[in-house]
């Protein structure tokens, strides 16, 4: 589902990014809230305003996340599916250095080499493109953060609550930019018929409906096969970018692509090769 994102939110056209961003907050919220409220499972919502440091992750987490999803799908609308893709391609990489950087873990040899790797495929698209990859940078790096904030504050929501959590941060500010874009005629709500309406409606369970499935594999499945399952997202973001979106790759983003696989390739044989007894995934993280 993820990996085929692209398609659905082109479909969402001529919507733009920050009109599909207010809507996919908005009804996913919605959407949880009814979950929760049938369910009656209202309860962990206190230890929000019982834990000041758990709140302020939430809010930093949902801020985090409101970026990837808006530059994601501005790419998507902007024809630049692939770069997208090279940004998730490059996440764990990103997610690996920011382990080391930043809580000071220790990587084995072959993660360096990783890490040595992905820096090396960086450089070489800044330089064979004539710049800097924004987008697939700040995808990785948004992500990235994402996750690292959840480790920091030490979240220990389920994924459903956590998602609403994140919506209902991200509500106010979603339902402001809405307005705003109706009075200044931005919006295409109304206007372009009841199946585009229905998409957007629709936006929420697209959003919900992967993560909760992925929740569940979770508790299911072992971590190192999650990790290698997750790969599965670019690679077929990649191929609705230039099989089905028609977008153009230039022999120097293969090769940078090329480069990235081989650092991939290299922290699989190395998570395969540590694979404990009976590692679980943690608690699932959200996805583009």
């Amino acid at each position: 589902m993820w990996g085929v994102f692209p398609l659905y939110f082109a479909a969402l056209k001529p919507a733009g990014a920050w009109e599909i961003l207010a809507h996919r907050i908005l009804w996913t919220l919605l959407l949880c809230a009814v979950i929760l409220l049938l369910r009656r499972d209202l309860a962990w919502a206190h230890q929000l305003w019982q834990r000041p440091r758990l709140g302020m992750g939430v809010t930093v987490a949902a801020l985090l996340i409101a970026v990837n999803w808006v530059v994601y799908v501005a790419a998507v609308l902007g024809g630049r599916t692939t770069e997208a893709a090279l940004g998730y391609f490059l996440n764990p990489i990103v997610t690996v250095a920011l382990g080391v950087f930043v809580l000071r873990e220790r990587l084995r040899p072959l993660q360096w080499v990783a890490v040595a790797i992905g820096a090396l495929a960086f450089v070489y698209l800044s330089v064979a493109a004539g710049s800097v990859p924004v987008i697939a940078i700040t995808l990785a790096m948004s992500f990235g953060l994402y996750g690292l904030v959840k480790k920091k504050v030490g979240v220990s929501l389920q994924a459903m609550h956590s998602l609403t959590a994140e919506t209902a941060v991200l509500a106010p500010v979603a339902a402001v930019m809405l307005v705003v874009l109706t009075v200044r005629g931005e919006t295409t709500f109304t206007t372009e018929g009841a199946f585009h309406t229905a998409l957007l409606v629709a936006a929420g369970a697209a959003t919900a409906l992967p993560l909760l499935l992925f929740a569940g594999a979770a508790r299911r499945v072992p971590l190192v096969t999650i990790g290698l399952l997750q790969f599965i997202t670019p690679v077929l973001q990649l191929l609705c970018g230039v099989l089905l979106l028609h977008e153009h790759m230039s022999t120097s983003r293969w090769i940078g692509f090329a480069i990235v696989w081989v650092a991939l390739a290299v922290l699989t044989v190395d998570s395969l090769r540590h694979l404990p007894g009976r590692s679980r995934a943690p608690v699932a993280q959200l996805a583009p």
